[in-house]
């Protein structure tokens, strides 16, 4: 009866149907009943100098009825520094435990919506947070270490106990020895850091917003980002043990940190991007266009040497500022993560590795693909100054300046670029400005560019900004609000499994979108000071020349036919980078002032369309409405 009913069912539904292969996991397991359970893992490192290697706290969830078959499972994995000072996501979530120290609430939706499809979801409590032992070293060996033992030891080749000081070992057997990891800021930086490492059983990494070289995080080419270092982020996550006992830890922070902005071994260590050549993973790798806490420098830096080692990658670039996908485009993220998840970790032919590598943000809520990225035909393509009809207003094309020709400027460490590309059409005394007439074809940059500038100062110490503006009006996300680009609203909406220690449902949001005249797309910085060498800074002679190189910001960006490119060489960007001690004039030299730009379709593209174009005349139009960046009197760098 059997055979028959089997062969019946064969003929109904053909034998190529009968044999189709599964594409995607589908919710199938208990979230109610799943096993949830604390270990703590050894790093094998001594960070608070106790004698006693240190253990790291590591909290799971994982389905019941694979270990009740005997079946292994694949891991998802989000290592961070935040989960009881700052919380997780939008709605801020931290980990939470019943009386016994079980955990109840997992930040994020990470367990609710992957647990019922057959994965197990682990957080880790990085060194010196929570409840882990050791230090915090922000990005550096212990760092790492706190996540890459967990790696190891889920593919059996570390040690764990069941207590945080207790001698009862415990091993991952349920564990298939795959796993992913994810976070956004430094838990993304994290997942960068350990895939540099090489380790085994890393198959895939989602870096959000992450960093990929603490050295970009806080200054570029000597200048610096922020009025603190690293000691001050970790002194905001440490937990109250560490607080005591990581003074040492501390110090070390603010020895190798100097704020003149040197290169030190203490960046070398934090420098992902030059391990780049050990990562196995394939790498998501997500990112605000607009993010000023990290910055694009260190997306646009890291995808590149992904690319150059042949890493198998995937982008997704956003018009916001440091925000989560889960929080700008939510159900079309989580089906893509989920198809990625299952590739990657459970093996699945769903195409995800066929599909477009990039996908951009155009306009709030409006995305385009791309099969590759930057894209393909972009090329490196020099743009150059000239002093215009008018004093102070210049043009931006391919033809040199002549020899002699120069551009002057004060800084003025109240004013950034805002201030400049809002009177890029006026003879301002704080910025040397140039655009293009209005365009009459769109043109696009995508990829990372440079800034060569010949800059004699007024004054031993100088710092440098060139920025990028698209000259011309449009809806952006308002990235400089408090959401960076979203507005969260009251209602709620639910991803995957829940309980009441745990719902799985999240605020909803919508895009905060703001009407401007201009949008500055991508900037670069420098202290001229590192003309030399970009490690390391000296003095300058007041009257002398020198030559430097800012590197931009990596970026996506479509000039519309109409608007103008414009390019805009200032002192200090208020908001963005410190002030040098002095306020020097700066003299550029025109003729020897460059940029290379990534331009899709190059030259061409660019003859195009400048093609019968002309200079705005200074004086036309007024001042032009955008987005300036915020000046706060503080900062907590990458929180949330």
């Amino acid at each position: 009866m059997v055979a028959a009913v089997v062969a019946l069912l064969s003929a109904l539904i053909g034998p190529a149907a009968a044999q189709t292969a599964p594409t995607e996991s589908r919710p199938v397991y208990s979230y109610d009943h799943a096993i949830r359970e604390s270990v703590w893992v050894d790093t094998r490192l001594d960070g608070d100098a106790d004698g006693k290697t240190d253990r790291v706290a590591v909290d799971i969830v994982r389905p019941r009825e694979p270990a009740q078959q005997g079946r292994r499972i694949p891991v998802i994995m989000d290592a961070s520094p935040y989960y009881s000072c700052c919380g997780r996501g939008n709605d801020s979530q931290r980990k939470t435990y019943d009386a016994q120290g079980r955990p109840v609430q997992f930040p994020l939706y990470y367990d609710n919506y992957f647990v019922p499809r057959g994965y197990a979801t682990v957080l880790v409590d990085l060194a010196g947070t929570n409840r882990s032992d050791g230090c915090v070293d922000v990005g550096g060996r212990s760092d790492i270490q706190s996540a890459k033992a967990v790696v190891d030891w889920l593919g059996g080749r570390g040690r764990a106990y069941r207590t945080r000081t207790g001698g009862e070992p415990v091993t991952a057997d349920w564990s298939n020895g795959r796993t992913g990891m994810i976070g956004k800021s430094w838990d993304g930086t994290i997942a960068n850091g350990v895939a540099a490492t090489g380790v085994r059983g890393l198959e895939t990494i989602v870096p959000i917003a992450g960093i990929s070289s603490w050295y970009d995080y806080y200054f570029a080419k000597g200048a610096p980002l922020y009025d603190s270092g690293p000691d001050g982020l970790a002194d905001v996550v440490e937990s109250p043990a560490a607080h005591q006992h990581c003074a040492a830890v501390q110090q070390k922070l603010v020895d190798g940190a100097p704020r003149s902005g040197d290169w030190t071994d203490l960046w070398t260590e934090r420098d992902y991007v030059r391990n780049a050549g050990k990562v196995h993973a394939s790498v998501f790798l997500v990112h605000g266009m607009q993010d000023l806490n990290v910055r694009t420098r260190n997306a646009g830096r890291w995808w590149d040497a992904l690319a150059r080692h042949g890493v198998e990658r995937k982008i997704w670039l956003s018009q916001t500022g440091h925000v989560d996908p889960f929080d700008y485009r939510r159900p079309e993220w989580v089906d893509t993560l989920h198809r990625w998840f299952d590739h990657y970790l459970m093996g699945y032919d769903n195409g995800i590795e066929r599909a477009p590598m990039a996908d951009i943000e155009r306009a709030p809520g409006t995305w385009s693909t791309d099969p590759q990225w930057p894209a393909v035909g972009t090329t490196a393509t020099t743009l150059r100054p000239r002093n215009g009809a008018t004093p102070g207003v210049g043009t931006l094309g391919t033809t040199p300046a002549p020899r002699g020709a120069t551009a002057t400027f004060t800084d003025d460490p109240q004013l950034g670029e805002g201030d400049w590309a809002a009177r890029i059409d006026e003879p301002t005394p704080a910025k040397a400005g140039f655009s293009t007439g209005p365009l009459t074809a769109p043109l696009r940059l995508s990829g990372s560019g440079t800034v060569t500038v010949t800059a004699t100062p007024s004054t031993a110490t100088a710092h440098l900004s060139a920025v990028l503006a698209d000259l011309g009006p449009d809806t952006i996300r308002n990235y400089t609000g408090a959401g960076e680009g979203i507005t969260t609203l009251a209602d709620s909406t639910c991803w995957g499994a829940g309980n009441r220690g745990d719902t799985g449902c999240f605020r909803e949001t919508a895009a905060d979108t703001r009407q401007v005249g201009y949008t500055v797309f991508s900037r670069g910085w420098a202290d001229l000071g590192n003309y030399a060498d970009d490690h390391k800074g000296r003095p300058l002679t007041p009257g002398r020349p020198y030559t430097i190189t800012l590197d931009l910001a990596a970026s996506d960006h479509i000039v519309p036919a109409g608007h103008r490119l414009a390019l805009i060489v200032a002192g200090t960007d208020a908001g963005l980078i410190d002030p040098p001690d002095s306020k020097p004039q700066l003299t550029l030299d025109l003729a020897r002032t460059t940029a290379r730009l990534p331009l899709t379709g190059g030259a061409p593209a660019l003859a195009r369309a400048t093609a019968g174009t002309a200079p705005r005349t200074a004086g036309t139009g007024g001042p032009l409405a955008g987005l300036a960046p915020p000046r706060p009197a503080g900062h907590l760098p990458s929180a949330g």
